[in-house]
């Protein structure tokens, strides 16, 4: 007799998670997501950094702690501003 494969759905979620563009002094753009401590990578290109940060959170979301954050990661806002400090030489 042929056994009866059923497939089930898994419920997906999608979450928008911030991230953080910087370029360095040697001109790379460095990626990091704040939500995950050590969640950081670079790339030549804005775009091979965002392609590269979107492969470590992936990597990061294997650990069970960080699914969890993830899970319970509901932000009303999320912003990112910049200040001036000025340093006495």
């Amino acid at each position: 007799m042929a056994r009866k494969v059923v497939k089930t759905k898994m419920k997906r979620e999608t979450y928008n998670l911030p991230v953080v563009l910087e370029k360095d002094e040697d001109g790379f753009y460095v990626a990091e997501c704040p939500l995950f401590e050590g969640c950081y990578t670079q790339g030549k290109t804005i775009d091979e950094a965002l392609r590269n940060i979107e492969e470590v959170i992936d990597l990061v979301l294997e650990e069970k702690d960080n699914r969890a954050l993830l899970k319970n990661y509901r932000p009303e806002s999320v912003g990112l501003h910049t200040v001036s400090i000025s340093l006495t030489a």
